[in-house]
């Protein structure tokens, strides 16, 4: 408790936990996790793959932001507070594809997605990923649009065709990080 009780103390702990809805205790933990992945530095480095040899840095911040997208859901939440987290869930696994940040995701920001998830394996070629992909946009198109005539042409993926396209699917206790050897069940507000 020595180790909570000094990171409640931390005006920056404190303004963490009320930005991303973390408790002490997962800040803490999340730290650590942050720590072993930059080796002990302030910041992670992402070297893109695409040649241009850019490198882009996320601090510890920024990573408890993206993390908190990841927060298990309260128990006692009322549905509006559920489809708020749902939405917002949603909204960060749209613009993870929305690579232009246009408010949609085109053909070719779903391919390079899928491309890069399914053929870094090693076991699909980028052709495979790259039909994979196709398959996929035209069935969601035909979800958003209904039926298209041949000349018609599929912008693509709005966020309200995103909502639709999901709409079936329990996102708010399937998108979380699972806290091991704690007592989740009173950390959540």
């Amino acid at each position: 408790m020595g180790a909570l009780q000094s990171l409640s103390d931390e005006p920056e702990y404190r303004e963490l936990a009320e930005k991303t809805g973390f408790s002490f205790e997962q800040i803490g933990i999340l730290n650590k996790r942050f720590k072993q992945l930059s080796h002990n530095e302030d910041t992670l480095r992402n070297f893109h793959q695409n040649g241009d040899g850019t490198v882009e840095e996320i601090s510890f911040e920024e990573f408890l932001v993206v993390m908190s997208h990841f927060r298990p859901p309260a128990l006692n939440m009322t549905e509006e507070q559920r489809e708020k987290i749902r939405r917002e869930k949603l909204r960060f696994l749209f613009n993870m594809h929305d690579t232009d940040n246009d408010g949609t995701i085109t053909l070719e920001e779903y391919r390079h997605v899928v491309e890069e998830l399914l053929s870094r394996s090693g076991a699909l070629g980028k052709e495979t990923a790259k039909g994979i992909a196709d398959a996929a946009m035209l069935e969601v198109a035909s979800i958003s649009m209904g039926h298209m005539e041949p000349d018609e042409f599929y912008e693509g993926i709005t966020f309200e065709h995103f909502l639709k396209i999901l709409k079936d699917i329990e996102i708010e206790t399937r998108m979380n990080i699972r806290f091991l050897n704690m007592d989740t069940t009173t950390l959540c507000k």
